[in-house]
């Protein structure tokens, strides 16, 4: 077996660790002098002219939120009032075809909410699940590749995938739901979104707590067949667009109850898992979830590519009341996705109507390509000035994050559980849905060299035994 090569940066200088991210502490933050990790995202935002290198094909439609319950205890985001609309626009998505995928096919969806709220944009940017194929963002790039195309084929591979998986034992849990009924929801509006990662809300008295936002779809989870899925495909692979641009057209106007879970900063010292950890749900028995409001999805775009393809969404959008967490993934979405939109649709992207706050935006940012209104007029660019430009606003300032740890690349795998949960969920299924799932993933795993199916099976029998033996067995392995 010949020796592999070193693995070195664009710069030539050998890379020591490509599995963790250099973070203070085990649990975060991240550290900006990660250089290395920051390379590898700017390097694979720019891999693709012009789609989404990942959720590029998709459906979108405006709407409103309207709050109905009281959490005005925990944020003190204007938002959150109650009896409050916000106006909003939300994009769904495949996650890892290109344009011209079938909606249909099994995958992750995305659930991208933009609300425009009279504080500035707040941007919710999810998935249909409620938890990710990885804890580091380190791998975010890596995981992409290996569902994406051969370099020497330009085909999909099942060996790509299951091989990135086989050595990824975090991402089981969101393998059990990609390959559950789950994986082919029936529409996008019979499905539910997630914000996913942990959040945090900031109230007047300068309390932080946890959250996590829950969109549960008022007409009710639906899901395709691998059969259903066949037929779909075979006549129609703009499935899910057909029906939600049907819907609203018609006045059935799909709704999702938005719902929060809220942890304290004690709480969260005290949990057996990392509650920042993307790999991991909150148990509702111990996070019960609230519901405080409803989203309506009431008015289709009247041009595609200048609202649904030039839309563009960062977790960097928050407002007061509303901050980030010490979340890896999110950390790092929070820098690559603005410098996604970018590089894809200019520097001034966010001007564009769709992109538009609605609320005044005064700033000291100037030019750029694009710039399409009157660019700042005469007023004053720089800061601090002498002529009354704009000013910070002390009172909107977060309270200190406390951090303990020295900087390192901490294993990101040592200690920590991959499998309850996801046998939980599998345990929790009906015995049919089990069944569907396990005939799925060894319908999979054809053709994938057997060394990395015996790696993957010692994943599943870890989450439950009869869950790696039921698929060995559908294998022909037992």
């Amino acid at each position: 077996m010949s020796k592999c090569p070193i693995m070195t940066t664009t710069n030539g200088s050998p890379v020591a660790d490509n599995q963790n991210s250099l973070t203070a502490g085990p649990r975060g933050p991240l550290l900006a002098q990660d250089w290395q990790l920051f390379e590898k995202h700017a390097h694979f935002n720019r891999e693709r002219i012009p789609e989404r290198v990942v959720h590029a094909k998709g459906s979108g439609a405006y709407g409103k939120l309207t709050v109905t319950g009281d959490i005005t205890a925990f944020t003190k985001a204007k938002v959150f009032e109650v009896g409050k609309e916000t106006d909003c626009f939300l994009r769904f998505s495949t996650v890892a075809g290109e344009k011209g995928a079938a909606d249909a096919e099994r995958d992750v969806r995305g659930f991208s909410t933009k609300f425009y709220t009279e504080e500035g944009n707040w941007d919710i940017v999810g998935n249909n699940t409620p938890v990710f194929f990885l804890r580091d963002p380190y791998k975010f790039m890596d995981f992409i590749h290996s569902q994406k195309r051969d370099p020497r084929t330009n085909l999909r591979s099942a060996t790509m995938q299951w091989d990135y998986w086989s050595h990824s034992p975090e991402a089981l849990h969101q393998i059990t739901i990609l390959m559950s009924d789950r994986g082919q929801p029936a529409t996008y509006r019979h499905m539910n979104g997630y914000g996913s990662h942990t959040y945090s809300l900031i109230n007047h008295k300068g309390e932080r707590f946890w959250v996590k936002f829950h969109f549960k779809t008022e007409q009710g989870q639906k899901t395709n067949t691998n059969d259903e899925v066949a037929r779909i495909i075979s006549n129609d692979r703009e499935s899910h667009q057909e029906d939600l641009v049907q819907a609203i057209d018609n006045g059935d106007f799909p709704r999702w109850k938005l719902k929060v879970q809220i942890m304290t900063e004690a709480q969260a010292a005290e949990t057996s898992y990392d509650p920042f950890d993307l790999t991991k749900v909150w148990p509702h028995q111990e996070f019960p979830l609230i519901e405080i409001g409803v989203l309506e999805l009431n008015r289709n775009p009247e041009n595609y590519f200048a609202e649904v393809e030039q839309a563009a969404f960062t977790p960097a959008n928050i407002v007061p009341g509303i901050g980030h967490s010490p979340d890896k993934v999110l950390q790092m979405r929070v820098l690559s996705y603005g410098d996604a939109q970018r590089y894809r649709i200019g520097a001034n992207h966010q001007r564009l109507p769709v992109n538009a706050a609605r609320c005044p935006v005064t700033n000291y940012q100037r030019d750029g390509a694009m710039r399409f209104d009157d660019n700042g007029g005469g007023e004053v660019n720089y800061q601090p000035n002498s002529f009354d430009g704009p000013i910070e606003e002390p009172s909107v300032k977060e309270p200190p994050l406390p951090i303990t740890g020295d900087a390192d690349r901490y294993d990101h795998r040592e200690g920590n559980d991959d499998y309850t949960q996801a046998g939980n969920l599998f345990r929790i299924m009906p015995t049919d849905e089990q069944e569907r799932l396990m005939d799925t993933i060894a319908d999979a795993m054809e053709g994938v060299p057997q060394r990395i199916i015996d790696r993957q099976l010692v994943h599943f029998r870890n989450a439950d035994l009869a869950y790696g033996n039921g698929i060995a067995k559908r294998l022909g392995i037992i």
